[in-house]
């Protein structure tokens, strides 16, 4: 391959039918009621920004923490594990389970005390009980945060108690929290576990029962709940993070800061504003780009045949859209090919951006396959 041929298409376009009869969309973006001071509302399949607050300044973001602790537990741990309580898990603030060093618990049980009623001291059990200290087990939640393309998120506490040390505080965005739940809904354990009302279960010894209930209070507010973890500090304010089914679609949304007390009830209103806004605008749509990227001839060269057609690998795309998202496609060919080529052979690249974010991607590939020509010479010495 030599030069590069490169061909752009801009597809404007038209209003889908959730929102034709809607104007303003716009300004009805720009003028959305939110309390917290940093706010995400994501499409869970692609992961992309449907409206954003200050989405990627960095805030401490409290007991929502324990969202990405599980995650961490779960691929690293049996559920059947045992886990004894140290002395500093003991000495856990409020709010907590109330362990007393030297007992025994199962790790799932645990699970369920840290998320349902988000019990400081089973976040620091789980833990010691993974890699055996608050200080690695971080090291995971940091590596885990990069590997999802978290690049303002620093871990120090399992619980997300407020925290700093000389890397940093303790904090993160509502962009990189809206990843972290997207990440964290396609794990049915983390599913399981969070959609859980109530749970009952004992220490290992059978000398303590406790029971435990879902503070996540929009699991009973709305229809469609998949995940939510609420969280709280005197620097955090209150947090929450959730996911939520609507029809075909599913969206995330992420608050930091969402009031101070006595205004518990703020993330509550808040993460209503948001989903309405996702489900009164975004639909999803087929769109095709075929127009935009037709068949084209590529030289062969040193071939049975000069020229090859190639065809983009996939033309129809299934994006969720607003009346006012734009959608271009960038396509990428070599100026020519060598022979032999093969039949379905990759040979450029076509791209989709909606509103300037890449959104897909794909390829061109070959129609026909051909072969190399040779001189009777080289024909000859082949034999």
């Amino acid at each position: 391959m030599v030069a590069l041929g490169i061909f752009c298409t801009l597809f404007i376009l038209i209003q889908n039918p959730a929102a034709a009869a809607e104007t303003g969309q716009q300004e009805e973006k720009e003028k959305l009621s939110l309390n917290a001071r940093a706010a995400v509302l994501m499409d869970a399949d692609s992961g992309r920004i449907l409206y954003g607050k200050n989405e990627t300044m960095a805030f401490p973001m409290a007991s929502t923490t324990k969202i990405m602790t599980l995650i961490v537990a779960l691929e690293h741990n049996e559920p059947d594990q045992i886990v004894m309580a140290s002395a500093g898990a003991s000495a856990m603030p409020e709010v907590r389970l109330g362990v007393h060093e030297g007992e025994r618990y199962r790790m799932e049980d645990l699970y369920y005390a840290m998320m349902l009623e988000s019990f400081n001291d089973a976040a620091m059990m789980i833990a010691e009980g993974t890699v055996g200290s608050v200080e690695n087990f971080a090291e995971l939640m940091n590596e885990k945060a990069i590997s999802l393309g978290c690049t303002q998120t620093y871990f120090i506490t399992p619980n997300g108690l407020d925290a700093a040390d000389e890397k940093g505080v303790h904090s993160s965005t509502a962009e990189d929290m809206a990843k972290i739940m997207r990440y964290a809904i396609d794990n049915e354990d983390f599913l399981k576990i969070t959609q859980t009302a109530d749970y009952s279960f004992t220490d290992c010894d059978r000398k303590r029962s406790f029971e435990v209930h879902n503070k996540n209070v929009l699991l009973t507010m709305m229809d469609g709940v998949l995940s939510g973890k609420t969280g709280y500090t005197a620097d955090a304010g209150y947090c929450y993070v959730c996911a939520v089914k609507k029809d075909d679609r599913t969206f995330i949304a992420a608050l930091l800061g969402s009031g101070w007390p006595p205004h518990k009830g703020y993330k509550w209103s808040d993460v209503q504003t948001l989903l309405d806004y996702g489900d009164k605008n975004y639909r999803y749509q087929t769109i095709d780009i075929s127009k935009g990227v037709p068949d084209r001839q590529v030289h062969v060269m040193n071939g049975e045949q000069d020229f090859a057609t190639v065809r983009a690998k996939q033309t129809n795309y299934r994006f969720l859209l607003s009346s006012e998202d734009k959608v271009h496609v960038e396509s990428v060919l070599p100026g020519q090919l060598e022979a032999p080529v093969e039949a379905g052979q990759s040979v450029g690249s076509i791209r989709i951006f909606v509103n300037g974010d890449l959104t897909a991607e794909n390829d061109y590939v070959t129609i026909n396959k051909i072969d190399a020509r040779y001189t009777w010479m080289e024909r000859l010495l082949r034999k």
